[in-house]
């Protein structure tokens, strides 16, 4: 969504060649679904980075979308398929942090308590 002015790099096909032009411990990948859904080779690139995913972000795409940078949904809101996302994530071994990273003015302003049972039951429910 930025790629005509914040990146030369905007497909996971992309970051892990560059990645694998240098040693494991030294650069990897973050699965982030709100970026990479769209992408039809989506899966076999997940598979394709392996023990170089360094992440695994979720937050899901709305229809329309609301605002290019504070319109993400809670997962199960949109339209990704998390659930299958992160199988193949964790099908490469991948056991490290999921961070539920909503970037969403409407959640923000909302009573903190209720944004972080709404959070909670999203990503036992979808993710």
């Amino acid at each position: 969504m930025y790629a005509a002015e914040r990146s030369v790099i905007v497909t996971l096909n992309q970051a892990t060649d560059l990645a694998l032009q240098f040693p494991p411990e030294s650069v990897g990948v973050i699965v982030d679904v709100f970026h990479l859904w769209w992408d039809p080779e989506v899966h076999h690139e997940i598979t394709r980075c392996g023990d170089r995913i360094l992440g695994f972000h979720v937050s899901d795409w709305l229809v329309p979308l609301p605002d290019i940078l504070l319109g993400r949904g809670l997962m199960g809101e949109g339209v990704i398929d998390i659930p299958s996302l992160r199988a193949t994530t964790n099908q490469t071994g991948y056991s490290g942090p999921i961070e539920v990273e909503i970037f969403n003015q409407a959640l923000w302003d909302a009573d903190p308590d209720e944004a972080l049972n709404k959070v909670c039951a999203a990503y036992l429910k979808f993710v």
